[in-house]
């Protein structure tokens, strides 16, 4: 029976670590939560829990997970975030992939990660969704090194070897309108940064027109507008976001800074 790795990164999650945990405990052989400098009690809940804590110090989302999966004893490991959950349905999915041997039919499996927002018990029937490759044998694959961009690339002659879990991962992004705030004025600057470094120019126009598209994304493509008015505001935050990394970019470029 092959063995399951689980790897979380983390920064000041104890309000929400025990319930990812928990999720993962039925199939998971091996835990190990990577941990970038915690100052509240995210490290004594995870240790209690019977967790691996390793302390590696923030250099980025990918780099942060390439330490995660080099630090796993085994080859088939899965990867969530600290916002991340999975459901019931999809922990009894792996397990049963594990112990009928199953697993192995695919170098790596896809999993749909859906919205949910704030006092939901569970995501909305329509509720946005991505679908990413979470579940893997690292021999076949990993993370890229970016530090934005965290996700897990398989070598090119296995491409086609990739198979799509029926179940889902919870997603809840933000825990207050403070603390969205909060990420939008972290991840813009990253992302500013990173756009930066790549080369990429930016025009008056497109920063003009980027939060309406914002906007129009959010509240039609991502469908938020299931959310009734609260759809509205989840809409102008994500606008906002888009804003605020054009801003941002464009303030580089003028600084001579990229």
């Amino acid at each position: 029976m092959n063995k399951i790795s689980v790897f979380i990164i983390t920064l000041n999650e104890a309000d929400r670590i025990l319930p990812i945990l928990n999720s993962v405990k039925i199939f998971a052989d091996e835990i190990l939560v990577i941990d970038s400098g915690s100052v509240d009690d995210t490290q004594k809940i995870a240790k209690d829990f019977g967790a691996k804590v390793i302390f590696n110090e923030w250099q980025g989302y990918g780099q942060q997970k390439i330490f995660g999966e080099k630090s796993c004893q085994n080859d088939w490991i899965l990867n969530i975030d600290a916002d991340e959950e999975l459901s019931e349905e999809l922990a009894q999915e792996i397990l049963k992939l594990k112990e009928n041997s199953q697993i192995d039919n695919f170098c790596g499996y896809r999993v749909k990660i859906v919205n949910k927002f704030r006092f939901e018990k569970k995501p909305k029937k329509w509720a946005y969704y991505y679908n990413q490759l979470r579940l893997y044998n690292r021999n076949f694959g990993g993370f890229r090194n970016s530090s934005v961009h965290d996700s897990v690339v398989i070598k090119e002659e296995f491409g086609q070897k990739i198979g799509q879990l029926d179940n889902i991962i919870y997603h809840q992004s933000f825990r207050s309108y403070q603390h969205w705030l909060d990420k939008i004025n972290y991840y813009s600057q990253m992302q500013a940064d990173d756009s930066c470094k790549r080369g990429k120019k930016i025009s008056n126009l497109k920063i003009i027109f980027t939060p309406f598209f914002g906007f129009f994304k959010a509240y039609f493509v991502r469908r938020y507008f299931i959310y009734g008015f609260k759809g509205f505001i989840y809409s102008y935050l994500f606008a906002f976001s888009r804003f605020a990394k054009a801003i941002k970019h464009a303030e580089k470029i003028e600084e001579k800074s990229c």
